[in-house]
């Protein structure tokens, strides 16, 4: 199917109010009803939006779209283990990717002496490494997700493009027995995948109450992951070498004295 770039102005402006009448994308982009409706449901069929009455929302689990600041406060010792884990995979000099998992934030607090380029797509990483001494800091652009707390869309689809990852690290809202990894919605999923699909070694993070669970959108397989850096609780790790992929297990007791995760309010 042909790209169309009115989709991703579509997709933009209803990533952003949620949900959006027939009448209000005629408007804003200026073309027809008729063109709207066609483009609305071209989108869901390819699983972008869900159609309303008159409009459409995003295509989304909202059972599990809790804000940021909610995620980032749970399960607050299997995340900052798994932190401390995932930062002896890191070394000086590394250009990596951090996506906008709550964990993905304890591990920049992690990095923030060391000598690295980082490419992120979320405000909470970015400002943890801002003051970071020898952190040179890529944005990955996009469209602004408050409740996410990170950028989205086809403007940070198109920058990441441009950069070379040798190491990315990814968050997953679940993962099912198959080894399917899931997020909350299309967007932020077809992010995921240009990521993994641009760097070298692929590293998911998630801690053990993400298993078994699946979220809205797969954005990864078992194939498309080099390794998974899970908790001690993880009951499957057997399970998942076995199927290829290398599972790291962080001893619950295993954070370091010097981690800045001690920090969190």
């Amino acid at each position: 199917m042909a790209h169309i770039p009115r989709h991703d102005d579509i997709l933009t402006i209803i990533s952003r109010l949620r949900t959006v009448s027939v009448q209000e994308l005629t408007e804003r982009l200026g073309v027809s009803e008729v063109t709207i409706r066609k483009d609305l449901t071209m989108l869901e069929e390819m699983g972008h939006v869900v159609r309303t009455h008159g409009g459409a929302k995003l295509a989304e689990d909202l059972t599990s779209n809790r804000n940021f600041e909610i995620r980032r406060t749970e399960h607050l010792r299997e995340k900052r283990a798994i932190a401390g884990k995932a930062r002896d995979l890191v070394s000086e000099g590394d250009t990596i990717y951090l996506d906008s998992g709550s964990t993905c934030l304890y591990l920049a607090r992690e990095l923030i002496n060391m000598n690295l380029r980082v490419v992120t797509n979320s405000l909470a990483v970015m400002n943890t490494l801002a003051d970071g001494y020898g952190i040179s800091l890529f944005s990955a652009g996009g469209s602004y997700r408050r409740e996410a707390g990170s950028f989205l869309g086809s403007i940070a689809m198109e920058n990441i493009r441009n950069f070379q990852i040798e190491t990315c690290f990814i968050g997953a809202t679940g993962i099912s027995r198959e080894g399917k990894f899931s997020s909350q919605n299309i967007i932020e999923s077809e992010l995921k995948k240009q990521v993994l699909s641009i760097s070298r070694r692929r590293i998911v993070l998630a801690d053990s109450s993400k298993y078994p669970a699946q979220a809205f959108s797969i954005f990864a397989r078992i194939d498309d992951v080099d390794i998974l850096v899970t908790d001690e609780s993880f009951p499957d790790s057997v399970k998942f070498h076995e199927l290829g992929l290398e599972v790291l297990s962080a001893p619950l007791g295993s954070m370091k004295a010097g981690s800045k995760g001690g920090n969190e309010k």
